[in-house]
């Protein structure tokens, strides 16, 4: 069982005394009941009602669907500045039956319009919510699920770095794939902190500058010496022709006209015979081998030097292990030559092929274009700045847009399922407020044939009759229509009334303006009653007449919730608020709803170091524990005695409350004599064997604690009489309750004892 919401369903409060708590109206409902000392901050909340201010209302309504009439202070002195001019009080005149068939009729049409117009508000503000929902966890799915992406790119997510703006971006670019090692680097040349240009490599022109050299046809040519003389043939037979050729170009300049291995003394014309033992020829081609190897080893050292070395500051996305590992393999290649090269000058007559270096150049060359190209990137980037970090986002985004394509995809189709609802919920809403403002005038122009005031002014006069105030009355104001002045039955105007005086006669005046209207236009609008401290200076007799006003108010406003059973007719009040300090009053008009949780609710206002604080007044209902229940904040001293009764555990304070229930109930107010109570509970309930044990015997102890129980009522509330017929000690509280009960029982009065047991009656 849970509270039913009415029209406002909170009521936020911040002005005045609430200033800063954050206090708030929780489970508002039908009929809803304040109680608060005086300047605890009761006005303050008819004030919100009235205009409106925090108050939140059911899905579909608002404050221009309503008519708020409070009934306060302001009110007072509002319609009642003087004696002389009270508003008239429009009121339906019965005998219309016609017009009042009709605007029943068109009332009820309002209803089921109205209810039709939230229905269907409630399902778009549903779908709506679902819509909302659906975006933000789809927000939160497109963030989740990239955030590794976003994390690495963080740079060029600058004002993106929420779900919303991030989703709501990626959404902006059409899907593509892009290459995520190019995307990387874009972004660490465009978003560096210290980003700048780098030198590219040294590369080769020419890859076959090696392998063409001139010259080098010498190393296909067999050099032999074809010289005749003596020494020529003798080297030749030998094979010592080489050697000697070396040995005389090695030593000749250092060997002092000796022989270097012998030391013997060469002959003066030695020079002249080893020149003619080599033949023109063959020295030249020597010649040319010489100068072949030296052009070889001075055209490799321009062509390794500048590949061996490196630009001062490396790009650092470059890895160079790949070129230095190739440049290991082209030294190791080209000295290899050089040896083969060396290897034909020791012997001239073998024919040698060299290593081509072409392959392993065109695969540096490969290598450092690569790096070029990357360090060509990243100058380009440098050199374009913002607009390169614009090309980073929108390859980023586009990469992102093309990673989660299947879920915006799917996105977008919920997204339009719910926007089409939307719209047609939208449309339904459009057609019942066309169909309400159209009502709303039927019943303005049918209302406006059936006012008149008579009525309520002679309704007024009697109910100041009934409450015993004879010495005024309400009469028309001459030359001036529906305007009343309160006159003395001598026609003089009532100077001089009491403040209870006037505050009774605004209050009845308010009555019927509640069930009429205050201008002949006939106003359509639902009716919400704040009614605050309305019997404030009233004597009892005016007071019981306001209590009687306003429960029926009440159950006007009750057969909104609940039809079955109508005291009156009637539901244009669609909510009620009640704000006194008056716990008479209190009571008078709250004793029967403590009972209805599910339209009815309670609340105490208290005001602590100038701090107001508003608290529903409800409990769990120990009868149903999954369930709460109403706890009425006032309470008469009898029904605190039930209370007191149903905690107290130990048996002697139990007694005295036992004592004070039964003198109260059964002496003062069913008006018993105590010989008649212990006849009829003693006498006769043994004669009836109510005093039996669970085996049928006569039971004393119950009988004496049955005696003692009755004879107390008559002793003092401090303590025990001497003469009573048990030990304090002894006394057992469960047997205590049970003869408790047992009594009312005994006289005819067990609903009374059920009815105040009940948890539920808190008054």
């Amino acid at each position: 069982m849970s509270k039913i919401p009415s029209e406002i369903i909170r009521i936020d409060l911040s002005d005045a005394s609430y200033k800063g708590t954050n206090a708030c109206t929780e489970q508002l409902t039908y009929v809803n009941f304040f109680f608060g000392n005086n300047g605890t901050g009761k006005s303050t909340v008819a004030k919100a009602i009235q205009s409106g201010t925090g108050v939140t209302y059911a899905p579909g309504r608002g404050f221009g669907d309503y008519l708020p009439l409070v009934y306060n202070q302001a009110f007072i002195d509002g319609n009642f500045r003087s004696y002389r001019n009270m508003p008239g009080v429009f009121t339906l005149n019965a005998k219309n039956d016609a017009a009042q068939k009709l605007i029943d009729e068109k009332t009820a049409a309002r209803g089921e319009a109205r209810k039709a117009k939230t229905a269907a508000t409630e399902q778009r503000d549903k779908k709506t919510a679902a819509k909302t929902k659906l975006q933000k966890d789809f927000y939160k799915e497109c963030w989740d699920r990239e955030e590794a992406f976003r994390t690495e790119f963080e740079k060029m997510q600058d004002g993106k770095g929420k779900s919303k703006p991030f989703t709501e971006e990626i959404m902006r670019h059409a899907p593509k794939d892009t290459d995520i090692e190019e995307l990387r680097r874009l972004y660490d040349s465009a978003y560096s902190d210290t980003a700048k240009r780098y030198s590219r490599f040294s590369s080769i022109e020419d890859t076959a500058v090696l392998d063409s050299l001139d010259g080098s046809d010498v190393l296909s040519l067999a050099i032999v010496n074809s010289a005749t003389t003596e020494l020529a043939d003798f080297l030749r037979n030998i094979g010592a022709t080489q050697w000697m050729r070396q040995g005389h170009d090695a030593y000749t300049e250092h060997a002092e006209g000796r022989c270097p291995y012998c030391r013997r003394k060469l002959d003066d014309d030695f020079e002249q015979t080893v020149i003619d033992s080599f033949d023109d020829r063959y020295q030249k081609n020597l010649a040319r081998l010489d100068e072949f190897l030296t052009l070889y080893r001075k055209t490799a050292n321009d062509l390794y030097v500048p590949l061996e070395t490196l630009p001062s500051e490396v790009y650092p996305k470059i890895d160079t292990k790949p070129l230095s590992d190739k440049l290991v393999v082209l030294k190791s290649a080209i000295q290899s030559n050089v040896e083969v090269i060396r290897g034909k000058q020791e012997e001239p007559a073998k024919v040698v092929t060299l290593t081509e270096i072409a392959p392993i150049l065109k695969e540096i060359v490969e290598i450092i274009s690569g790096f070029n190209a990357l360090i060509d990137a990243n100058n380009a980037v440098v050199d374009a700045g913002p607009k390169k970090r614009a090309e980073c986002t929108e390859l980023a985004f586009s990469l992102l847009a093309f990673r989660l394509k299947d879920i915006i995809a799917a996105y977008k189709k919920s997204d339009a399922d719910l926007g089409t609802e939307i719209t047609g919920f939208e449309g339904e809403i459009t057609t019942h407020s066309e169909a309400l403002e159209k009502i709303n005038a039927e019943l303005k122009a049918a209302r406006s044939d059936t006012v008149e005031t008579e009525t309520a002014k002679d309704s007024i006069n009697l109910m100041l009759r009934d409450s015993g105030m004879q010495g005024f009355s309400l009469e028309p104001k001459p030359g001036v229509d529906h305007v009343y002045e309160v006159r003395r039955p001598d026609g003089s105007i009532a100077e001089n009334l009491s403040e209870g005086e006037k505050n009774f006669i605004a209050f009845l005046y308010f009555y019927h303006l509640v069930y009429g209207s205050e201008s002949a236009d006939g106003e359509a609008r639902d009716k919400i009653v704040v009614i605050d401290d309305p019997v404030s200076s009233m004597d009892s007799g005016c007071l019981f007449i306001v209590s009687t006003l306003v429960r029926q108010m009440i159950e006007i406003c009750r057969n909104n919730a609940d039809n079955r059973n109508r005291t009156v007719e009637g539901n244009f009040i669609k909510q009620i608020f009640i704000l006194t300090h008056n716990a008479y009053f209190h009571r008078e008009i709250t004793y029967s709803y403590v009972l209805k949780y599910e339209y009815v609710s309670f609340y105490l206002i208290r005001k602590l170091d100038s701090k107001s604080s508003i608290k529903l007044s409800d409990d769990v209902n120990p009868k149903i524990p999954t369930e709460r229940m109403n706890v009425n904040p006032v309470k008469n001293s009898y029904a605190a005695l039930w209370d007191e009764y149903k905690e107290i555990k130990s048996a002697v304070p139990l007694m005295n409350v036992i004592r004070r229930i039964l003198e109260y109930y059964f002496l003062q107010l069913c008006g018993y004599e105590g010989a008649t109570l212990r006849k009829v509970i003693l006498i006769d309930g043994k004669a009836k064997g109510n005093f039996k044990d669970e085996n049928g015997n006569d039971d004393e102890e119950k009988f004496q604690l049955a005696s003692a129980m009755l004879a107390y009522i008559n002793a003092s509330s401090v303590g025990m009489n001497d003469g009573m017929d048990y030990v304090e000690g002894c006394l057992n509280a469960a047997e205590c309750r049970s003869i408790f009960e047992m009594i009312f029982t005994s006289m005819n009065q067990k609903q009374h004892y059920d009815m105040m047991i009940d948890s539920g009656f808190n008054n």
